[in-house]
């Protein structure tokens, strides 16, 4: 396996993700009765900072429906936390409007390659054209400069 998994770093982020699917009103227990239920995510909200705890719950308590939700979401956030470590793996983010994001996916998918190598495309296909913009100029300039002594 590529990223190494790290138990209680692990645990941290299942009891995350346990809580905010809960907030979100989602059933995370096994039990079709509300007090159990209630009873089970009461015990889990006490388990913040007790990481083997959280393990033992997620095996008596957690629906069967969110274990591959669950293991998914951890692997997903053990490559992020592992790919930020350095700089060239880390996950960079920019802001664009809808309407930049469509014209670049656009151009993306035209060129055939993912929206950074678009981006990267673009920029040096702006950066040639400058330089030759510059060329011209001065040749221009040279070229006037020229015909102006005779």
């Amino acid at each position: 396996m590529k990223y190494q998994q790290l138990e209680n770093l692990e645990c941290g982020w299942k009891w995350q993700y346990l809580v905010k699917k809960w907030k979100d009103g989602v059933a995370i227990t096994q039990y079709i009765d509300s007090s159990e239920a209630k009873n089970a995510v009461d015990e889990l909200l006490k388990l913040e900072h007790q990481p083997t705890g959280v393990l033992e719950w997620i095996n008596d308590n957690m629906s069967p429906d969110l274990d591959n939700k669950l293991k998914q979401a951890i692997r997903a956030k053990r490559k992020r936390h592992f790919n930020a470590e350095q700089i060239h793996t880390k996950k960079k983010s920019i802001d664009l409007d809808y309407r930049v994001w469509e014209k670049l996916s656009q151009r993306a998918n035209e060129l055939g390659c993912t929206l950074s190598d678009a981006i990267e495309y673009l920029v040096s296909e702006a950066s040639r054209s400058e330089k030759a913009s510059k060329t011209v100029t001065s040749l221009k300039e040279d070229l006037s400069k020229l015909l102006a002594d005779d």
